[in-house]
């Protein structure tokens, strides 16, 4: 009599148990069957919005960068590629460069380049300033970056006197102290500054092309770049060269070697004549 009373209380049991395991599974599936279906919502919802946060994140051109596109897709797309993003071998990606970068390389001939070489030369533009301005545009709205302030006179009650102090601790060092420029490593060389405008001065210092190292606001205020610029314009371009020779403003060394040697030869002359005398 136990043993049967074990054992139909262990199928009791059992019986009992069958309901509370089948509800388990019950929830699990009703739990997978929800999951599933908030995936499919969110999937959904995505779907349905997604177009509009693209939008959001790529918002279309203004007017003046879509003629600055256009003229892109002419004359730069070769070596920039479509979207600015670099050709290897050729140029650079464009993206974050901003539109002060645009404007010294275009509006001083130096872009577009005739040829491959060390550095690219200053040239006449081939572009209007307001194709200039265009192509500038067109980069600063598809990666952002730099940009020159408003006007053409950037240096209207500035510090010469601060602005000289500046040049020759931050720049005379590859522009020499007349701004004449110099010679740097690997073909490349310090323009001079006498026919570089406020904006292009501007431009250089923001974007440090070529070997130029780029002095953002964080190195040189704005306030110290019009100083600057007040000096190269109105001390540097206006000196009447009291020595007779500028000798291209290529700083002391220059100088000292061209006096050595006329000193040279003219005191050879000089000792030739007297011993021809005595």
């Amino acid at each position: 009599m136990t043993s049967d009373n074990d054992r139909r209380r262990g199928l009791l049991a059992r019986l009992r148990g069958r309901p509370v395991a089948r509800s388990r599974g019950r929830r699990r599936l009703g739990a997978a069957v929800r999951l599933a279906a908030a995936l499919m919502l969110a999937g959904g919802a995505y779907t349905v919005f997604a177009p509009g946060v693209q939008a959001q994140d790529n918002p279309p051109l203004t007017a003046a960068a879509n003629e600055g596109k256009a003229l892109f897709d002419v004359s730069c797309v070769t070596c920039h590629g479509r979207n600015a993003q670099g050709v290897e071998g050729r140029g650079p990606s464009l993206i974050g460069v901003g539109s002060a970068s645009v404007e010294f390389q275009v509006s001083s001939g130096r872009m577009p380049m005739a040829r491959q070489e060390a550095q690219a030369l200053r040239k006449p533009p081939q572009f209007t300033d307001e194709q200039v301005r265009q192509l500038g545009q067109y980069i600063q709205e598809l990666g952002g970056g730099p940009q020159v302030p408003q006007g053409n006179n950037l240096h209207e009650n500035a510090d010469m006197a601060a602005g000289g102090e500046l040049f020759r601790i931050n720049c005379s060092q590859c522009h020499a102290f007349g701004g004449g420029g110099g010679a740097l490593s690997s073909g490349k060389y310090a323009p001079s500054l006498r026919p570089a405008s406020d904006r292009q001065i501007y431009a250089a210092m923001l974007s440090g092309p070529q070997n130029m190292p780029v002095f953002g606001d964080n190195q040189i205020t704005p306030e110290q770049k019009a100083d600057i610029i007040a000096y190269i314009q109105e001390t540097l371009k206006h000196d009447q060269d009291q020595g007779g020779f500028n000798l291209g403003r290529y700083g002391p060394s220059t100088e000292g070697l061209a006096i050595f040697l006329v000193g040279i030869v003219a005191l050879v002359f000089a000792s030739l004549w007297i011993a021809g005398k005595s």
